[in-house]
């Protein structure tokens, strides 16, 4: 499903709406509030779903992989993202407090799906020198939290040129495990009205 872009206004987020949660603190002490990345939200509607669609730069945060600032859904909603040029890693931790209960990594190219679990903050990496251009479905009212890995300074990895670094504001990280891409989207997205 292809969207004309051109005439739509993105919501735009910049580097430092996102400066507590960057990795390399001595790069940002110096970097430009740079334009990270793009959302034009509500494009279609299925339902009480709705389709967005993000774009994300091929850029370096010092020695950090561009990525997004990371939320959870308020509620116990899912999300579906669809690599549509690029590629990406959609990042998911599950945590309790500041106990990280569960943490893995997708890693996905162009047509990939990846589904986002509920109860599941996630982080979308740009681990290329191309942009990234993904589509999402969601819950029209599922409301996204930024407080819990804000809080945290990051998620409980940062993905970094010398690999993944484990943050430790977190007191117990599990192993990063790796599962594979969907290669389509599921039938039924019901699990993602809450």
């Amino acid at each position: 499903m292809e969207i004309d872009l051109k005439d739509k206004t993105p919501d735009i987020r910049y580097l430092y709406d996102m400066k507590d949660v960057i990795y390399d603190k001595e790069w940002l002490k110096t970097a430009p509030n740079l334009e990270l990345y793009y959302m034009y939200r509500g494009l279609k509607k299925k339902g009480e779903l709705r389709y967005d669609i993000t774009i994300i730069p091929a850029r370096m945060l010092g020695k950090e992989f561009t990525k997004t600032k990371g939320h959870e859904h308020i509620g116990k909603y899912g999300e579906v993202y669809i690599v549509l040029e690029g590629k990406a890693i959609y990042f998911m931790q599950k945590q309790k407090q500041d106990i990280i209960e569960d943490v893995f990594a997708i890693k996905a190219k162009k047509g990939d799906v990846a589904v986002i679990p509920p109860d599941y903050a996630h982080v979308t990496i740009n681990p290329s020198d191309k942009d990234l251009k993904m589509a999402n479905w969601m819950a029209s009212k599922a409301k996204s939290d930024y407080t819990p890995i804000q809080k945290m300074q990051g998620a409980c990895y940062f993905y970094t040129t010398d690999g993944w670094i484990k943050n430790k504001n977190y007191k117990q990280v599990p192993k990063l495990r790796f599962e594979k891409p969907k290669k389509s989207i599921p039938e039924d997205l019901s699990f993602l009205k809450g």
